[in-house]
Parts: C-alpha cells; sequence; structure tokens
C-alpha cells in the first residue's frame, strides 16, 4: 500500500491515562485542595496533539470498562483521534497520574499504574492490516519495560516494517515505570541502569526516528556524557536522531555523530517564562511529527516541535495546552514579540476559539430560563412558586419530545436557569444538546449578576453549559452607566475565558431609549473594541441590510465565532416570522432562541389549573414544532 493511498497518518502506541493536575499553583502536592481532569499519558498526548495541528492519528492502546476510560475515549474522538483500536478492557482500571506545580523546577507526580489496562496490550491486540493503514508509528519507551508490553510492541514493529510505515521512537524514560524508584517517587527523571540500557539497545535497530531529551540518550546510551551515548545509540540504530536541548532547541542528526552538539542540524529554541514542564516533550514531538510526516525538513519540523514544546511549557496541563495548527503558525510568526504566550490576548483568544469542542450549524433554541416573568405567572395564577421546577421540567419534556418527532438532534438547543430549572439542567447534561445557563439578576440595569462573583459560580458548573449573559445596553448611555456595565461584562468574559465555558452575550436596548439597527450595530462594534468576544450573539430580529453589516462586522474582529441567534421577546408569530426572513440570507445567524411566545399561554393556564401535565407539554411542543417550521420556510 503506497502512502497515497493509507488512511492514517500515524498510530501511537503506549501509555495513555488520565492527570489531574493541582490547582493550586505554588502548593505540595499534599496541599493541593482541588485537582483539574485531563487526557494523559505520553502517547495519548501525541495522539491528541497531532490530531490537533491536523494529521489524521489512531491511538493503539487499551482504558478500563469505567468512567475514566470512557473520558479517554471521548476526549481523543472530540478532537478527531481514530479509536477503533483503543481496547475496552474488562477487567483492569484506567491508569490515573496526580500531578503538582510547586515551581519552575519542582514538578511532584505519582503514577497509578498497578495492573493498568494500557499496560495489558497483547500481540494478539495488534492488527497487522490495521498498522499497515498508517504512514508512521510511533512507540514510546514505557512499553518496553515490560515483557508482555514489549512483546506487543515488537509484533507492531515488525507489521510496520514488513508494511513500509515509519517507526519513531519516543524514549520517555520515568525510572519509576522501570522499577528504579520508590513507587511515589514519579519525579525522578534519570538513574543510570545497565539493564535498562540494554532492553532499549536491544530494539533501537527498529526505528527510523529516534527522540529524547540529553538525559533519555544517556541511558539509551549508557553514558552520561551525551556525546558518547548518541554515538552507542549510532551504534545500534541508523535512525534520525533529535536530541531535545530545552530552550536551547533542539540537534538533529542524520549520520555520523559529530563532536559537539553544536555541529548537528541546530534549531533554536524558543524562549518563554516555564509554569510546568510535564507534557512538553510530548508537544515537542506532536509538533515534529507534523513536519517530519508532512515533508516539510528539518528546519520546520523542528520549527513546530520546539515552539509546542513552548506553549505547553507556559499552560497548565498538557493535552488541553496543546496548540491548533493555526494558533501554532501565528505563534510562529511572532515567537519574538511573545515572551509571554500565556499573556498574549491574541494567543489565548486562537487556542480558545480553534480547540473547541464542536460547531453548531442550526439551532432551534426554546428558551425557558425566565424567572421573574414566571414568578409572576404564578403570583397571578395563585400558584405556588414551588411549582416552577415542576413547570420547567414539563418544558423541558416537550422539547425532548419534539427532537424525536421533528429529527432534531445535532441542531435543538435550551436555555434553563439554576433558579428553578436546576432539576431539568441536570437531566439535560450530557446528552450532547446545546445549553446555556443565564447569570444576569433579571431586569438588572445596569447589570447585576444573580448570584455574585461569577468566577466562584462557574467553578461548580458543567463545562459542557453555556454561560449567557443579557445586558440592558445602549451606545448612548452615560459615561458612567455604559463603563459599569462594559466592567462587569468584560469580567465574565475573562472568567469564561479562564474556566471554558462558552459566552452568549444578549444585547436588548433599553425600552425608555431610541432603538434601531443602528444602534445594535454600534454595540457589537463597541463591546469589540473593548476586547469582548464572545462565542455566540444573541440579538432581536434586524433587517437583511442589517445582518450583512453585522456579519461583516463579526467576521472582521472574530472570524471563529459561532454566531447569532435571534430572541423573541415575546413577540407574535408573524413577527417571528418576518424576522426570520430578514435573517435568511445571514450565514451568521445559526436559528433562534424563544421562550414566552411558545410556552408563556400554556404555561398560564398550568399554573391555573386549568390543564394537565400532558396537555401542557402538548401545546408547548405544538407551539415550538410550528415555530422550527417557520424558521425551516424562512425566505426573502
Amino acid at each position: 500500500m503506497s502512502n497515497r493511498d493509507k488512511k492514517l497518518d500515524l498510530i501511537c502506541m503506549g501509555r495513555v491515562a488520565v492527570d489531574l493536575y493541582g490547582q493550586q499553583i505554588g502548593a505540595r502536592l499534599e496541599d493541593e485542595a482541588t485537582f483539574a481532569k485531563y487526557l494523559g499519558g505520553s502517547s495519548g498526548n501525541v495522539a491528541y496533539g497531532t490530531a490537533r495541528l491536523g494529521l489524521s492519528s489512531s491511538m493503539l492502546a487499551r482504558v478500563g470498562d469505567e468512567h475514566m476510560g470512557r473520558f479517554l475515549r471521548e476526549e481523543l474522538t472530540r478532537v478527531g483521534v481514530d479509536t477503533s483500536n483503543l481496547i475496552t478492557d474488562p477487567e483492569r482500571l484506567t491508569a490515573l497520574v496526580i500531578l503538582g506545580l510547586k515551581d519552575e523546577d519542582t514538578f511532584p507526580l505519582i503514577f497509578y499504574r498497578d495492573n493498568c489496562a494500557d499496560m495489558a496490550i497483547t500481540p494478539e491486540d495488534v492488527k497487522e492490516d490495521y498498522i499497515a493503514s498508517a504512514r508512521a508509528l510511533a512507540i514510546t519507551g514505557t512499553h518496553l519495560s515490560n515483557p508482555q508490553t514489549r512483546e506487543a510492541v515488537l509484533t507492531a514493529l515488525n507489521y510496520a516494517r514488513r508494511n513500509d510505515v515509519k517507526r519513531a521512537l519516543d524514549i520517555d524514560y520515568r525510572p519509576v515505570l522501570w522499577g528504579l524508584t520508590s513507587p511515589g517517587d514519579g519525579e525522578t527523571r534519570f538513574i543510570p541502569s545497565s539493564e535498562v540500557t540494554a532492553k532499549l539497545q536491544a530494539v533501537l535497530g527498529h526505528f527510523d526516528l529516534i527522540v529524547g531529551t540529553e538525559e533519555e540518550f544517556h541511558i539509551a546510551g549508557g553514558s552520561t556524557d551525551t556525546i558518547t551515548a548518541l554515538r552507542a545509540v549510532r551504534e545500534h540504530s541508523a535512525a534520525t536522531l533529535v536530541c531535545k536541548r530545552g530552550p536551547l532547541g533542539c540537534a538533529v542528526f542524520e549520520g555520523d555523530i559529530p563532536n559537539d552538539l553544536d555541529d548537528g542540524i541546530n534549531i533554536i529554541g524558543v524562549q518563554v517564562q516555564v509554569m510546568n514542564v510535564l507534557g512538553a516533550g510530548d508537544a515537542f514531538m506532536s509538533g515534529l511529527l507534523r513536519g517530519y510526516l508532512n515533508g516539510e525538513g528539518w528546519q520546520k519540523a523542528c520549527s513546530y516541535a520546539n515552539a509546542c514544546g513552548a506553549l505547553v511549557v507556559s499552560r497548565h496541563g498538557c493535552a488541553p495546552a496543546m496548540p491548533s495548527a493555526e494558533e501554532l503558525d501565528d505563534y510562529l510568526r511572532r515567537t519574538e514579540l511573545v515572551p509571554r504566550p500565556d499573556l498574549d490576548k491574541r494567543l489565548q483568544h486562537l487556542h480558545r476559539v480553534t480547540t473547541r469542542d464542536r460547531g453548531w450549524q442550526e439551532l432551534n433554541i426554546l428558551a425557558f430560563d425566565h424567572r421573574s416573568q414566571l414568578e409572576k405567572m404564578s403570583i397571578e395564577a395563585n400558584a405556588d412558586l414551588t411549582q416552577l421546577p415542576i413547570l420547567k421540567n414539563l418544558i423541558l419534556r416537550a422539547a425532548q419530545e419534539s427532537r424525536e418527532e421533528l429529527n432534531l438532534q445535532g441542531k435543538i438547543g435550551v436555555f434553563i436557569d439554576g433558579t428553578y430549572g436546576q432539576s431539568a439542567l441536570n437531566e439535560i447534561s450530557g446528552q450532547g444538546w446545546w445549553v446555556a445557563r443565564p447569570i444576569e439578576l433579571p431586569g438588572s440595569r445596569p447589570l447585576r449578576l444573580e448570584h455574585g462573583n461569577i468566577g466562584s459560580q462557574l467553578v461548580s458548573w458543567p463545562i459542557e453549559q453555556i454561560v449567557k449573559c443579557l445586558v440592558f445596553y445602549h451606545p448612548d448611555d452615560t459615561a458612567e452607566m455604559r463603563l459599569e456595565q462594559e466592567n462587569l461584562v468584560r469580567e465574565v468574559y475573562q472568567a469564561c475565558c479562564q474556566s471554558g465555558h462558552d459566552l452568549l452575550l444578549e444585547v436588548i436596548l433599553p425600552t425608555d431609549k431610541p432603538r434601531s439597527d443602528e444602534h445594535y450595530i454600534r454595540t457589537l462594534t463597541r463591546f469589540y473594541h473593548l476586547g469582548i468576544k464572545p462565542d455566540w450573539w444573541k440579538l432581536p430580529p434586524l433587517n437583511a441590510v442589517s445582518w450583512e453589516r453585522i456579519e461583516k462586522l463579526v467576521n472582521e474582529y472574530d472570524p471563529h465565532c459561532h454566531g447569532i441567534v435571534i430572541l423573541g421577546l415575546d413577540a407574535s408569530m408573524e413577527a417571528l416570522e418576518n424576522g426570520f426572513n430578514q435573517a435568511a440570507n445571514s450565514k451568521m445567524v445559526k436559528g433562534f432562541a424563544v421562550g414566552r411566545s411558545i410556552f408563556s399561554e400554556p404555561s398560564k393556564a398550568w399554573l391555573s389549573g386549568d390543564i394537565s401535565d400532558d396537555e401542557v407539554v402538548t401545546r408547548i411542543k405544538s407551539n415550538y414544532c410550528h415555530l422550527v417550521n417557520t424558521w425551516n420556510k424562512r425566505a426573502l
């Protein structure tokens, strides 16, 4: 099979685990109070990182038949990694790693890998046709430490050789995983061992590319003198050797080893402030493989590798810190201007928007995050407020039934509040719906948040929930009013950037001010000038010319914006139909987010006791389905 016919660029075989990173930077691991959960393991990180960079990557490993195993599978799938050969082990648990960030030189970590799933891979798990379907196979050194995994690796390498598959080794030396330290000492990076050296040297001849730090080449070559170690490796392998030199970059050796590292092909590294060295090697390997497999030459491949490593060491975590191709290319164009990638607003934004889970091409959103309006309905109907959570669940049921009847999978969304809708929020979480949740104090002007500080709120929110912030804003407000509202919206935006939640900014002009499409265009322009780039906008119906201008505006300031949804404001169905038609030609308008026009009358009747649960669901569903059909028929 020629490279042109191969469906995969890369198969990664080795460790895949869950990383639990301490969130209190500067604390001892003993004192960490909370942890962030990420995909980890060197091979898992490389599969993830190369997929983000645009390669067609696949994962060959095992995970446990439990929540952490499913998490790893879903994370890999989310970035486009093929998981057809990621085997679910029915008997073993997924490996865990617990890590801390004490300072730039101290990174305590503990590997929980006793009889773990990824170390249970067997030669029978490796299929020749699968290996043959890739251009390259990447192995990490840990799997050479155990007789069973070693045999599986050798099986894969033999299949690769027979089928013209490039073979790459990341030495990835972890003494604790070779049994050279106490189980709790995962931090030690180098211990000399003639036994480990012998086991590595026995397989070096299988590879076309070998990558490691100076210390990793020391263990592979059996000497703590780097040149001597490289020459020993060369005696066992004709592979291209890439020696990582930290901030100095890396050196490439294709033939004989010279007398000095500087006499190799040296590509200078990128200088950045270090937050976390853990995972930097996996990022380096990901960038290197991008250039290597795309045939871009060692200068370009190593530039990618050095920059990927620099970006990851400046961030928390490893897999989530991996750059996208667009982000990496932007960074390489201006590395000298970005000494702190973690503080560069352009890079921060590109990382945020080019690594998001998914896009939504169309949205039919049933909004029932209303609080004050439903409280008023309850009072008028002499109903107890305890009925409102029940009503919210019934509205959700109407949306769920509509989804099935209208085949709205991947196109349906809801706005649900946490005040009366927490039960509905809990039910719909994890179901693949578009879900937004409000934070504003209903009716507040100037803007106030319903439950206080935004950062303390988002800590407990599922990451899939989109932050919806409604602001009653007018570009001709007094300077005092504008600044107060703008500062709070900026704070909300920055909190979402930090937490990873998407932000939907809903803008409504106050009723006591002049209202026109032009005022909305000026408002969006103002927020963009402030550096606020919401993932979504929610706006009222505008005319076709205004939508065209807004689309141009959004594409100028944030071409990665997910889009706009049209709000309802309790408008009639006729008014909504006209609004939909005006937006028919706008690619930026993805759908509608309408509430009271759909649920208001049925809800009043239910709160008054005039109709049953089933009837309120039927009526809401009928109104919602009618609006979906109206949206689908929109035309100028």
